[in-house]
């Protein structure tokens, strides 16, 4: 296991390279650029110090090892010296917003909070929900839980976030008036009365992801559980005597999880990509929030900093979720 580890590790630079240099260039040379905001009437000389001062004057190349240097020394080095206090980073420049001129991954820092709250929680929910539904409902296959939960999905697939959220602000905040219409990002939970109101600012934005990731999670949950069900080795554990609890439970379950960890572990960078649409439709002030405001602005060092902090994250969790293989299935070995 750790030789495979080691190796996709290795080999996870090289792809993440590739990347880095995909989306530094897909970004950069796609039309418009904060240069294209500025009149005609600034004279060329202003307009070619204000290229000069966000650094878009150099080379393309010279930019983007500018960048991947900042991105991966720059920054963690910064993050250390701010926790014990050295110099490693040596004051060297970081890779700023050119929108606002603060450090990209500071400005990612007091995003992150608001991201995890809510789209993080939304994701917890829908797992929690997902896998009992689907457990029971392949154990119970073709039963009224079953059809139910069938159709349960099919809405989560079908429905858009954009219109299953447009629904829920109409139903639950317009029509009953139970939640507020948009989320205070400014609210700070010091006592009751203020949790309950989070929790109420939460609800609306957790059940519209909440119903979408539960609806891929436990079709996958079900699928597995069927397949396993009618397995040899589930035959023999009943012909001994075990009971049908630790049969779907432990034999089923175990050998059941290792195609959905890949579902559950990919979709784990979307929690960090924030679900921008739904972000967006209620006013959550977080990562997917900056992104599209960073695509409005022109804001290429912040667009391109997430897109790549985004595949950062899902070769990680790729790899991750390939380790837990082994641990969930013993006859699965890498070495």
């Amino acid at each position: 296991m750790l030789t495979f580890t080691l190796r996709r590790l290795l080999l996870a630079i090289p792809t993440l390279l590739v990347i880095s240099l995909v989306i530094f260039l897909l970004v950069d040379l796609a039309p418009g650029s904060p240069m294209s905001e500025i009149p005609l009437t600034v004279p060329p000389d202003v307009r070619r110090k204000m290229m000069e001062a966000l650094g878009a004057d150099q080379p393309v190349f010279v930019r983007y090892v500018l960048w991947l240097r900042q991105f991966f020394w720059v920054e963690p080095a910064t993050l250390f010296d701010g926790w014990f206090g050295t110099n490693w980073a040596g004051g060297e420049q970081r890779i700023l917003s050119w929108q606002s001129r603060a450090p990209v991954f500071t400005i990612i820092g007091q995003r992150i909070p608001q991201t995890l709250t809510v789209i993080g929680t939304a994701y917890l929910v829908g797992v929690m929900i997902a896998l009992p539904i689907g457990i029971y409902s392949a154990y119970r296959q073709y039963s009224l839980f079953d059809q139910l939960g069938t159709l349960f999905a099919m809405i989560g697939f079908s429905v858009p976030t954009f219109f299953s959220g447009t629904l829920i602000i109409i139903i639950f905040a317009v029509t009953l008036g139970w939640f507020p219409t948009k989320y205070d990002t400014n609210l700070s939970v010091t006592d009751w009365p203020s949790f309950v109101k989070q929790l109420q600012q939460m609800a609306m934005p957790v059940m519209t992801l909440g119903l979408a990731n539960a609806a891929v999670i436990s079709r996958y949950m079900r699928s597995s559980m069927l397949d396993n069900m009618g397995m040899d080795y589930v035959r023999t554990a009943r012909a001994k005597g075990l009971t049908e609890r630790v049969v779907v439970l432990k034999h089923v379950l175990r050998n059941s999880m290792i195609p959905v960890v890949t579902v559950i572990a990919l979709g784990i960078p979307s929690i960090f990509g924030g679900a921008i649409i739904t972000e967006n439709l209620f006013g959550v002030n977080g990562i997917g929030a900056a992104l599209i405001g960073a695509i409005h602005a022109s804001d290429l060092p912040m667009v391109q900093t997430l897109a790549f902090i985004f595949a950062v994250l899902i070769v990680s969790f790729n790899l991750i979720a390939d380790v837990l293989y082994g641990l969930l299935d013993p006859r699965i070995r890498y070495d």
